[in-house]
Order: structure tokens, then sequence, then C-alpha cells
């Protein structure tokens, strides 16, 4: 029998570990500690940009432009069937939808977004441009569309010096307008559209640079930009969180010549010569939350893309499936 008075030896002993053992562990620990740290760290990074990225996806709209002069009772249910929970109306000459609005009258046209679960979440507005557009933001209000795209206001083909002065005028010219825009919480979005002031990767450097109010942005189009992927990725990285409209949209051939419908196509998504994955990756890495609209112009405006309804919503849906690929 044990003497209950001798004393027990120590835990490291009992377990058969030495006191040297032992500190050699903590030490080895201690060493390894900052890798593990770093291990630890790039695991949750990696796990985070997972995350990201399966959570990074595109949120579109359909432009009823694509359609020509077709009715909106007959545009409505093409909605959803593109993965869009809203609609961005336009007025002659591209569409007439704003002017089928005016036609019916509000509450018809309210009751035709309920009954196909529908909402205004855009309205392009070239012809009122810029300086005249408190009405429909009002108007865009009435409805909870908090999206208006225009162009810009301006002298065109200046450079240097002469183009940042000019886009400091428009911007200062735009301020009484930004305060009916957040009276109505509406934005308003430019597009780099060519012949205009705003058009050159300077002119949208300049213009998010001095943008003075969350209620003006960017439509960003790359059909009238240099048809390089790279280069377009590398201007959206810099623009940053001032995009709020992206066009789905390349050069291809053109859309101011009749050309044979497969030629008029490449203005799509994965038609044209466009590589788009570089430009998505860029709207990934700015965490953009704008819309998208898959887009071209037909030649003559006015007329839908394609000859009937559903061809013109498959193609819509053939481009946003190249895209949804590249995400």
């Amino acid at each position: 029998m044990a003497n209950p008075t001798q004393a027990s030896p120590p835990l490291s002993r009992r377990e058969g570990i030495s006191r040297r053992d032992c500190g050699i562990a903590m030490g080895a620990t201690a060493l390894l500690a900052p890798f593990l740290s770093m291990v630890s760290d790039s695991a949750a990074r990696a796990e985070s940009e997972s995350s990201e990225s399966a959570a990074f996806s595109l949120r579109y709209l359909l432009s009823s432009a694509m359609y020509g002069y077709t009715s909106l009772s007959e545009i409505m249910p093409e909605v959803q069937k593109i993965g869009a929970s809203g609609i961005d109306i336009w007025p002659k000459v591209h569409g007439n939808q704003r002017e089928q609005v005016d036609e019916m009258g509000e509450q018809a046209f309210r009751e035709l977004l309920d009954s196909h679960d529908v909402s205004l979440h855009c309205i392009t507005q070239y012809s009122l441009g810029p300086f005249r557009l408190q009405n429909e933001m009002r108007f865009a209000q009435r409805f909870g569309c908090h999206t208006m795209v225009t162009g810009a206001s301006g002298p065109k083909g200046l450079a240097g010096s002469e183009l940042k002065s000019a886009v400091a005028k428009f911007v200062e010219a735009m301020k009484p307008h930004l305060a009916v825009a957040e009276e109505t919480e509406v934005t308003i979005a430019i597009e780099n559209h060519s012949n205009s002031l705003i058009e050159s990767p300077d002119s949208l450097k300049w213009l998010a640079e001095m943008l003075p109010s969350k209620h003006l942005s960017i439509a960003f189009a790359p059909y009238h930009l240099e048809q390089d992927s790279e280069q377009m990725a590398t201007l959206i990285r810099e623009l940053g969180n001032s995009i709020s409209m992206f066009y789905a949209w390349q050069h291809g051939k053109g859309c101011h010549v009749k050309l044979p419908k497969e030629e008029e196509l490449l203005q799509m998504p994965g038609r044209g010569e466009l590589e788009f994955a570089p430009i998505l990756a860029a709207l990934k890495a700015i965490k953009y939350q704008g819309w998208t609209e898959v887009f071209m112009h037909p030649v003559p405006r006015g007329v839908p893309i394609l000859e009937s309804t559903a061809e013109v919503t498959n193609e819509i849906n053939r481009g946003r499936g190249y895209l949804d690929e590249r995400v």
C-alpha cells in the first residue's frame, strides 16, 4: 500500500514527459504561432473571398427600347422571363413606352405593373436632357423609381484642362437639379455617349471625381469606348461606386447603318469580339450593385431588335447567359 504521506511526482513526470520535453514543446508552439496565425488568416480571407464571389450577381433590368414601339401590356410579362424585377421605360424615338404611360394614365400603368409583379426601376430621358428632368423626377417618385438616365450637356471634343473645366461647369449647373433629385430620391445617371461632353475615359474620371452628390452618377456604356476590355476594366475600377447603370453592350459593327440582322446583333454580349470577362471581374471587384441591361440599338430606331417579342426575350436571355457564365 502506497504511503499517503509520500509526495506525488510532478505531473510531467507522471505522464512520462520531462520538464525539458515540455520546454521544447512550448518553444515549438511559440515558434509555430505566427505561421499558424498566417494560415488561419489566409483561410479566413479565402473563405471571405469565396463567399463574396458566390454572393455577387448582376441585377438585371429590362429596357423597353429593345422591343421598339411594342405595347407595354405585351412587354410587361417579359420582365421576369429575363430574370429582372423591373423595367426601364424609354420615350420616342427608341421606344414609345413613356408616351404610352401618358396615354393610359398613371393609375392604369400602376395596375399593369402590379398585375405582373414588376417595378418601374428606371426612366431613360435623353429627349429632356439633364436640365429638364424636374417633373419627370416627381413622376418617378410616385412610382418609387430611383434611377433616371440621360446625357450630359456641354461642348464636345475637348481634352486636357479644357475638358476638366467644362465638366466642372456641367457639375455646377446640375446642382439645382440635384436638389430635386435628392427630394424625390432619384439618381441621375449620365451616360458616356458619343459626341457628348461625357464621352471619353478622361471625361468619365473627371465626372466621378467631381460628383457633388450620390444623386448624380454614371451610366457606363462600353459601346461608346475603345473596344479594349482590359482598358474598360481598369476604368471601371477607377470609377468605382460612381457607376449606377451598366450596359452589357458592345460596338460590333455599329448601330447607325442598316446591316444584315446577324451583323446588327454583334452589339449583343457574346456575339461580337469584345470579351466581357475582364469587365465583369472589375464590376465584381468594385462590388457593383447598380443595374445591368443587356442592350443594343436596332436600325432604324423604334423597331424591335428581332421580329417577335418572344425572339427579343430569347436573345436577351442568350446574352444574359453569356454574362452569368463569366461572373
